[in-house]
């Protein structure tokens, strides 16, 4: 994986960051429900949960998810549904603090 790979990834998680579960008010990244990115030159690809499988907000979550990784990257960007069921073990370190998890 070249630098610039590493340095595109670190750019996503950071534009990711701007993507808020509504209904959770954290964003997708503290939330851990991105579970995989990968980056090509011409695409890119990414596995993103919900943290229920019920979730009323996963079409307008997975819509933005997509804009927002496409705008940041500059090319097509496709989303999985993963299989995983979400749980708070996920979240970012430190970001389970506000809902006295952990």
């Amino acid at each position: 994986m070249s630098d610039q790979t590493v340095s595109k990834e670190e750019g996503l998680v950071t534009a990711l960051r701007q993507v808020v579960d509504p209904e959770i008010g954290m964003n997708i990244i503290e939330l851990g429900l991105i579970r995989k990115t990968e980056i090509y030159d011409d695409r890119a690809h990414l596995t993103m949960i919900m943290t229920t499988p019920f979730c009323p907000y996963a079409p307008m979550l997975l819509d933005q998810t997509r804009r927002t990784a496409q705008e940041y990257l500059n090319v097509p960007v496709t989303i999985e549904m993963g299989l995983e069921m979400w749980d708070p073990s996920m979240m970012e370190e430190g970001a389970a603090d506000d809902w006295g998890l952990f």
